[in-house]
C-alpha cells in the first residue's frame, strides 16, 4: 500500500478528529532527536530515520566526498533504524493502525519509513512538505484560531494572584489560557523559574496553537494580561493582537496580601538569597546602582519582606499600571474583581464566581 500525500493543512483538519473518524492512530516524527526537542507535532512519537550523529555524519560525506558516498552510507543507517523501529514499535499493530508521518520537508528521512510501513500494509499519510510546511500552516492557523474566541483578559498588578485565579478557573471547569505555564516563565526579570528551562520559541508557538484548537469558541477563555514577550518567548503577534482588544477583569488585593503571596511562590528567592541578589543586579539598568544596592544590603540584613515591598511599590506597580493602560483598551471599563485574601478559598470562590458569570 503506498504512502498517501497530504498537505499541511489537510493534516491539521485531521489531527482533530478521532482516529475511527478519519484521524489518525499515530503521529511520527522521522527526524533527529534534536530536531524533536526542538519542536514537534503535539503527540508526535519520535522515530529517527537518522540520529543526530548519523545525520552529521551523512551530511560531512555529502560536503567532503560525494553526494553519491552519502546516499550509500545514508540508506544503509536508515535501513538499520526503521528495522529497529518495526521491531520496537510495529509488531503488535493491527492492520486498523494508520499513522501520519513527517521529516523537516517531507523528504527521504520519512519517505523512506512511509514506504515500509506502506509495503507492510499499513495506511500511512506523508505531509508534504514536513514540519516546514505544518509550521507555516499552524501559524497562519493561530491568526485564524485567536478572533474566533471570547476572552477575558486578567489584569492586575503584580502579587495581585493572577496565576492562582486561573488555576483556580481551570479548577472550576473554565477554559484557561495559561501563557506562562507554556513559557515556563514567570513574565518579569524577577520570572525565571529555576531547574525550568523555556521551551524553544518554535515549541512555545506550537503549544499555544495546541491550547487554541482545544477550545469551544461558544464559551470564554480566561488568560492573563501578558506583555509581548514571556521571559525569551514572543506571544504569537495575532494572538496578542486580540488580547489587547478584549475585555478585562481588574483582580485587586492589597500590598500586605501581594507581598505575603509574592513571598509564597517565590520562596526559592528566600531559600537562596544569593540568587535573588544575582536577579536584582538585572535592575540595575533601570533603578540605578544605589537602590540595588540597597536591596542587596537589606537581604544580607535578612529584610526580605521589605525587599519585596519595595519592588512591588516603586518597580513593578508603576510600570504595570502604564503597561496595561497603554496596551488593553478595554482595561477603563475591567470588571472588579477583589480578593479578601491571597488563600485558596478565597481564589476558588473568585473562580466560580466569573466562571458563572461568564459562560
Amino acid at each position: 500500500m503506498a504512502a498517501r500525500p497530504i498537505t499541511a493543512l489537510q493534516a491539521i483538519e485531521r489531527m482533530a478528529l478521532p482516529s475511527e473518524n478519519g484521524g489518525f492512530s499515530c503521529i511520527i516524527d522521522a527526524r533527529t532527536e534534536d530536531e524533536f526537542a526542538l519542536d514537534h507535532l503535539p503527540g508526535a512519537l519520535n522515530w529517527p530515520s537518522l540520529t543526530n550523529e548519523e545525520r552529521i555524519r551523512v551530511g560531512t560525506l555529502y560536503k567532503q566526498v560525494s553526494p553519491f558516498e552519502a546516499n550509500k552510507v545514508g540508506a544503509s543507517l536508515v535501513a538499520a533504524n526503521i528495522s529497529r523501529h518495526i521491531d520496537r514499535h510495529v509488531m503488535p499493530l493491527s492492520r486498523e493502525w494508520q499513522a501520519l508521518i513527517y521529516c523537516w520537508r517531507g523528504g527521504k528521512r520519512s519517505g523512506s519509513l512511509a514506504l515500509v510501513l506502506g509495503q507492510i500494509g499499513f495506511r500511512v499519510w506523508l505531509i508534504e512538505g514536513g514540519y516546514k510546511a505544518f509550521r507555516a500552516e499552524m501559524i497562519q492557523d493561530i491568526a485564524r484560531l485567536a478572533p474566533l474566541l471570547h476572552f477575558q483578559v486578567i489584569t492586575g498588578p503584580t502579587g495581585s494572584g493572577k496565576t492562582r485565579l486561573l488555576q483556580a478557573l481551570c479548577h472550576s471547569g473554565a477554559q484557561v489560557l495559561d501563557l506562562e505555564d507554556l513559557a515556563k516563565h514567570r513574565s518579569s526579570v524577577l520570572g525565571r523559574i529555576p531547574g525550568q528551562p523555556q521551551p524553544s520559541q518554535k515549541h512555545f508557538d506550537t503549544l499555544v496553537w495546541d491550547k487554541l484548537r482545544s477550545f469551544d469558541p461558544q464559551r470564554t477563555v480566561f488568560v492573563e494580561a501578558e506583555s509581548k514577550k514571556v521571559g525569551n518567548l514572543a506571544v504569537p503577534q495575532s494572538l496578542m493582537d486580540v488580547m489587547r482588544q478584549s475585555p478585562c477583569i481588574d483582580l485587586q488585593l492589597s500590598d500586605d496580601e501581594r507581598v505575603k503571596l509574592l513571598l509564597d511562590d517565590y520562596a526559592f528567592f528566600a531559600d537562596d538569597l544569593g540568587l535573588f541578589s544575582e536577579r536584582l543586579s538585572m535592575l540595575t539598568e533601570l533603578k540605578g546602582k544605589n537602590v540595588v544596592n540597597a536591596w542587596q544590603q537589606q537581604l544580607v540584613n535578612g529584610e526580605v519582606e521589605q525587599v519585596v515591598r519595595d519592588l512591588l511599590i516603586s518597580h513593578y506597580d508603576p510600570t504595570y499600571a502604564k503597561s496595561v493602560a497603554r496596551n488593553f483598551v478595554r482595561y477603563p471599563q475591567a470588571t472588579a474583581a477583589p480578593l479578601a485574601d491571597r488563600h485558596a478559598a478565597s481564589m476558588h470562590a473568585l473562580a466560580d464566581k466569573l466562571a458563572a458569570q461568564f459562560e
